[in-house]
């Protein structure tokens, strides 16, 4: 019943999260003026941060992925902040979200070069001595496994710890030291969605590359 019960906070606060970027880009878009101000100011330094970082990591390729690498970000971040309102739940500190992206973007990565490259994609797997290719193959394998529970397990791991932490804290003391958790957390849930946006980047732009 816990198991189900959190399920639902996480769907309820995952619709929640979503609403608020939704209505965030239609206020921020509202009216739009040459020389921005308030939030149409505050939105286009974080696009334009958003795109400085993809052009750095991905080169001629990041611009073509800016909505998908935006859209992760945004939604991490405030899905990581808003666990840290008294009474909320952050989405990214279910199993279950932090999969779910990190399998949007290890698919996405195969998607990708295989667009880009066709049948010689399978070359990204099998390394540049033929007689050692077979277990190049077995490793690469295993490491685009492992970049499914990288993504997802980072994630979870240190907002679902930060809460239980955070939690813990609270019962015991009630003042103080929270307050320094609290920063503490905000730091982790900028940090994370960094983390996971560059590593995306990163796994998207190894896939279009050509192969070594």
């Amino acid at each position: 019943m816990e198991i189900a019960h959190k399920d639902v906070d996480t769907i309820t606060y995952t619709w929640l999260v979503m609403a608020f970027l939704i209505v965030l880009s239609l206020l921020g878009t509202r009216g739009l003026k040459s020389m921005p101000g308030g939030l149409q100011n505050f939105l286009e330094s974080i696009i334009s941060t958003i795109e400085t970082m993809l052009s750095d990591t991905m080169g001629k390729h990041g611009k073509s992925f800016f909505a998908l690498i935006a859209t992760l970000f945004l939604y991490i971040l405030i899905s990581n902040l808003i666990g840290l309102l008294p009474g909320f739940f952050p989405p990214t500190a279910n199993i279950n979200t932090t999969l779910a992206l990190a399998l949007i973007v290890v698919v996405l990565t195969h998607v990708v070069g295989i667009k880009k490259h066709g049948f010689s994609y399978i070359k990204h797997f099998l390394g540049p001595v033929w007689w050692l290719s077979w277990m190049i193959f077995v490793i690469e394998i295993i490491s685009h496994f492992s970049r499914i529970l990288s993504l997802s397990l980072r994630l979870f791991g240190n907002i679902g710890g930060h809460e239980v932490v955070i939690m813990v804290i609270f019962m015991l003391v009630p003042f103080f030291v929270p307050l320094i958790m609290s920063v503490l957390g905000l730091l982790i849930a900028i940090i994370q969605s960094v983390v996971f946006m560059y590593l995306s980047m990163i796994y998207i732009q190894g896939a279009a590359e050509e192969a070594h």
